[in-house]
């Protein structure tokens, strides 16, 4: 049996067991998480084509050719060449930038020859992939500010040592317009626009520059300077990669496969993609008890598409626990738990991760906040003249910004509670968006008097919770 195979019998096991049980947890993480790190080299060509398929929204032409080259790459000794190439288009990055990077390091622990492109060219030029509009144009400066950042935030996922860098300034920089003008004369105009973000562009009077039109040119460009075997890339770059097998056959080489990765849904569950611009991603540079408390914010339903996305586990793992939840033999939110853990200890290790489970229980499992021994506080004295929404950016920094927790006001998110000194339930007040803006000391002795109830005081915007004193 393999090492993989030995692994997943042992986390099958526990799988089986008490999830709710925190010693039981630990020792599923131990199992689960070592395998970020496990030698894959010996899995059968079927097996390791099978574990790149099971990630991937599609494989191009299909699985089973994948598994025919890395059968004949194999018997000559080899291993396939694989290709990312990434724009570092900006500075800090999130857990959905992370997913191709997991699969290229399965690749890489699977023996292949690994290459990431960066794209310090046509990051210039801009990606125009799902783009509305124009992007702005980035400084050799900031390319390599934001590369840097890149490689800091992704490493969890991905052994930098291990990798064959290229940088595509190195060709494309040295193309002449004759040459440009030879390979643009055997794309036709109709392949470039196609492209649904394209024809939307236009049909709504936005502006589309040439340099973006010939952006997928210049991509597949490096597929012809690397004749690589796959290339690798989320599921809007499909056409991008397409045109890459185009040129490559123009050039008389192979035409590359193509593994397409999904685009993960953001946390609140809206169907919209995981981005910054949305306020509904994970950042790889947060805090552990934040991605903790942000992964146990999802919905129940992206809990088993998460698990696929960033961990280990294989397809029959993540069945075994779903089946258990639907059976009722497993509690959801357990579940949730486990998938919190992993991401936690794939960011800041094993301890981390304990530590976030043991303080989310003791923020949110307990009746009593007064239980929980390290909330934040803000005094009125000192912060009473401040809007909610700034208290909640600037001094709590629970939310990222005055909109985000307008954001959670609207959605019933923000709220007082108020704990009775003589002990007894718990008291909530919602909080509408109006009063987010609204200053602390004018907002909380109103609320006070017109719930008629007294005892301690407590700020909760979500799931986050800081205690209020000075009143």
């Amino acid at each position: 049996m393999t090492r993989l195979g030995d692994s997943v019998q042992r986390a099958s096991r526990l799988l089986a067991q008490d999830l709710s049980s925190d010693t039981t947890v630990e020792r599923l993480l131990a199992e689960t998480g070592s395998r970020r790190y496990l030698d894959l080299s010996d899995l059968p060509a079927k097996e390791q084509a099978a574990l790149i398929g099971a990630r991937a929204v599609e494989v191009l032409p299909s699985v089973g050719k994948l598994a025919e080259a890395i059968e004949a790459k194999q018997a000559e000794g080899k291993g396939l060449h694989v290709k990312l190439g990434i724009d570092p288009t900006a500075a800090d990055v999130h857990l959905g930038h992370a997913v191709p990077v997991i699969i290229l390091s399965r690749f890489q622990r699977m023996g292949h020859d690994v290459t990431l492109i960066i794209g310090d060219f046509t990051a210039k030029i801009g990606d125009p992939s799902g783009r509305t509009a124009e992007r702005p144009a980035l400084t050799d400066e900031d390319i390599a500010r934001n590369l840097s950042g890149y490689q800091d935030q992704v490493r969890p996922f991905f052994d930098f040592e291990n990798v064959s860098f290229r940088n595509n300034s190195d060709w494309l920089g040295e193309i002449g317009f004759a040459r440009l003008i030879t390979l643009l004369a055997q794309v036709p105009a109709s392949a470039l626009l196609q492209r649904e973000d394209f024809r939307n562009r236009l049909a709504q009077g936005s502006g589309l520059t040439m340099s973006e039109l010939i952006y997928p040119v210049a991509m597949a460009l490096d597929s012809v300077e690397l004749d690589c075997d796959i290339e690798l890339g989320g599921v809007d770059q499909l056409l991008n990669m397409q045109m890459g097998r185009r040129l490559m056959e123009l050039h008389g080489q192979r035409p590359q496969m193509i593994a397409t990765m999904p685009l993960i849904e953001g946390t609140d569950g809206s169907g919209a993609k995981m981005s910054k611009s949305k306020d509904n991603y994970i950042s790889l540079t947060a805090g552990a008890d934040d991605v903790y408390g942000k992964v146990m914010s999802i919905p129940d339903r992206l809990t088993a598409p998460y698990l696929r996305a960033w961990t280990e586990w294989t397809d029959a793992e993540i069945d075994q626990a779903v089946a258990r939840v639907e059976a009722k033999t497993l509690h959801p939110m357990d579940l949730k738990k486990v998938l919190a853990g992993e991401v936690v200890m794939a960011l800041h290790g094993a301890e981390a991760a304990h530590s976030a489970r043991a303080h989310f229980t003791a923020q949110f499992s307990k009746k009593s906040f007064a239980d929980v021994e390290t909330l934040p506080v803000v005094d009125v004295g000192e912060h009473g003249a401040e809007g909610i929404a700034a208290i909640l950016t600037k001094v709590l920094e629970f939310t990222p910004s005055a909109s985000a927790a307008r954001r959670i006001a609207k959605q019933n998110g923000l709220r007082l509670v108020i704990e009775p000194a003589e002990g007894g339930e718990q008291h909530a007040v919602v909080l509408p968006e109006a009063d987010a803006l609204r200053p602390l000391a004018e907002v909380v002795p109103e609320k006070l008097n017109e719930a008629g109830v007294a005892g301690t005081v407590y700020l909760k915007a979500g799931r986050k919770i800081a205690q209020i004193e000075g009143l």
